[in-house]
């Protein structure tokens, strides 16, 4: 368990320099009822709020150890799941729960969204998860380009 000035010497160690710079963007969805919630994770208020680190062995069905970071009340923030070189995407780097650190979320899209006739939007959002800052700029241009031409329509109608 890390705590304390222990813990200040993790967040100070290289390995975590970009932990505030890290995008942490999760698409949920809801399949069947064809919705989805766009949530930003807030790594400055999770970085102050932790307290501890816990190190949780392999096992309960997992090869790899888990770095699991709680903030002072024992609540679940997120973890650092590790892997060796056989460990798949889903077994090392930085993860949360969602459900489980839900306060340390906001909604992009103010809660669920439905986009059972809207397939372009998904499209949309799945490209932009992938796509690179400059790829975000050039569609942010265009859709605020859309967005003025909407404006001026409504102005004339």
């Amino acid at each position: 368990m890390i705590e304390g000035k222990a813990l200040a010497r993790v967040w100070a160690d290289p390995v975590f320099t970009e932990f505030g710079s890290l995008n942490v963007l999760p698409l949920i969805y809801d399949e069947m009822k064809q919705r989805c919630n766009i949530l930003v994770f807030d790594s400055e208020t999770a970085r102050k709020r932790v307290a501890r680190i816990a190190l949780e062995e392999a096992g309960h069905g997992r090869k790899h150890p888990v770095f699991r970071f709680h903030h002072g009340d024992g609540d679940y923030v997120c973890e650092v799941r590790y892997g060796s070189g056989t460990a798949n995407a889903l077994q090392r780097g930085l993860w949360t729960n969602t459900k489980n650190g839900l306060k340390y979320f906001e909604s992009v899209t103010n809660g669920w969204i439905d986009y059972s006739h809207n397939h372009i939007l998904v499209k949309l959002f799945s490209h932009a998860l992938v796509a690179t800052s400059k790829g975000h700029e050039a569609a942010l241009e265009k859709l605020k380009q859309d967005i003025e031409e909407q404006k001026m329509q409504s102005k004339l109608a």
